[in-house]
């Protein structure tokens, strides 16, 4: 019995270096989802950028000409402009938050699919090392019989 403890403690430290090789691959994995995760993040926050905050400010700027007075000929058209800016204004701000929950749920999926990746890659990497050690110790057990 003490023969074999002894094999066990020598298989286990020759498998301290293989669990140390799976803890650095599985933080490299990790590492390289961070890089293939931030210029995703980064873009979808400059589309919104270019695509909405555009949009928003020409209508807005379209309806301050429009409602521009021209020459101040009654009293009944400065109240119209404010009340016309106020709803445009109003309307304005609805679009963006349409749009900011839009990107807000995008930017969860894009998370999302970027933590099953680093998932699916660590799940990998486990597998990996505890083959690895199985490999390992199933030749220990071979060299421990065969020395019995």
């Amino acid at each position: 019995m003490g023969r074999a403890k002894a094999q066990a403690m020598r298989t286990g430290y020759r498998m301290a270096p293989v669990a140390g090789q799976a803890k650095v691959a599985a933080a490299q994995r990790i590492e390289d989802a961070r890089y293939w995760a931030a210029p995703r993040l980064r873009s979808a926050a400059h589309g919104f950028e270019d695509q909405v905050a555009p949009r928003v400010s020409s209508m807005l700027t379209t309806a301050a000409r429009k409602i521009e007075p021209k020459t101040p000929q009654s009293r009944r058209w400065p109240t119209f402009a404010l009340i016309t800016g106020v709803a445009v204004g109003a309307i304005g701000f609805l679009f963006y938050r349409r749009n900011a929950q839009q990107w807000t749920e995008h930017m969860k999926e894009s998370a999302a699919d970027a933590s099953r990746w680093v998932n699916e890659k660590a799940d990998k990497t486990t597998q990996s090392a505890d083959q690895m050690a199985a490999n390992v110790s199933n030749k220990a057990d071979e060299a421990s019989r065969k020395m019995s």
